[in-house]
């Protein structure tokens, strides 16, 4: 059996948590599980990648076929799963990565102040329960 597809992400971020909400919305096959990066689980998983003390995490780690994606290589990942057209957003791939990254670390660096931030992390409907580890 394969192993589950993880998306760790910041809890009380509200970018982040809007990601979760419009990944659920528009992935392909309802493959995809979730955990933030504060929880018991997410804090195993970016231990298990040695990522846990890394200047590179500040949103978001998929976790897919036992790699870790961060940062733009993680964007494109989820794109390949999203319906169209929005899988089509990994055709940005062929951006150099030092640019690609450069745009998700000023976006990473400023979602709070641009999106605001949680007290606590969003919790979804019983329906979603299932989805999140």
């Amino acid at each position: 059996m394969e192993e589950k597809q993880i998306l760790l992400f910041d809890g009380v971020c509200n970018l982040c948590n809007g990601f979760v909400k419009f990944i659920l919305k528009n992935e392909l096959y309802k493959e995809v599980h979730f955990a933030s990066l504060q929880s018991e689980i997410g804090v195993e998983q970016l231990k298990r990648f040695d990522l846990l003390y890394s200047d590179q995490i500040d949103s978001i780690v998929l976790i897919k076929k036992n790699v870790a994606y961060i940062k733009s290589d993680a964007i494109i990942e989820v794109s390949k799963i999203l319906k169209s057209p929005y899988r089509y957003l990994s055709i940005f791939k062929f951006l150099p990565k030092k640019l690609r990254n450069s745009i998700y670390d000023f976006i990473a660096a400023n979602r709070y102040w641009l999106f605001g931030k949680e007290e606590s992390c969003w919790l979804p409907d019983k329906s979603l329960k299932h989805r999140f580890l």
